[in-house]
């Protein structure tokens, strides 16, 4: 049943234009953040600015696996961004029933029909190790 889920999910975003990874998996749908955000460079990390809107517009929680997660800096401290911008919409087994999903989808339909007002982001805090679990960021002004 999950994986009808997240295929019906899947196919919703794409008749809607919004970029996702394809095929989808098993357990998530994966917004291509790169595409979606395509005026957001990696350094100023659009999978963050998405999932953040995301959550603003529907309530929608998801996780970056983009360059916050996986950036890195060079000697010279210049940003060595993520091979991939994504942000994984993970669904649980048993829980969400056809209308959740139809929520997600329209959110972030919504969300990327409205994709031209996500800002970047910068870091302001981070820890040395496993940044994205508990760093602090802004919008870039």
């Amino acid at each position: 049943y999950r994986i009808g889920q997240i295929k019906y999910l899947g196919n919703k975003l794409l008749e809607a234009g919004v970029p996702i990874l394809q095929p989808t998996g098993g357990h998530a749908v994966y917004l291509d953040a790169s595409r979606f955000a395509s005026h957001i460079p990696p350094h100023q990390f659009p999978g963050q600015s998405v999932l953040c809107e995301l959550y603003l517009v529907g309530g929608v929680r998801s996780v970056e696996i983009g360059s916050l997660m996986f950036g890195k800096t060079d000697a010279d401290g210049k940003p060595i961004p993520s091979p991939m911008e994504l942000v994984r919409m993970a669904i649980p087994r048993r829980v969400y029933t056809q209308a959740h999903t139809d929520y997600v989808a329209e959110a972030c339909i919504e969300t990327y029909q409205n994709r031209n007002k996500l800002r970047g982001m910068r870091i302001t805090r981070e820890a040395q190790y496993l940044r994205h679990f508990t760093a602090r960021l802004d919008y870039v002004d």
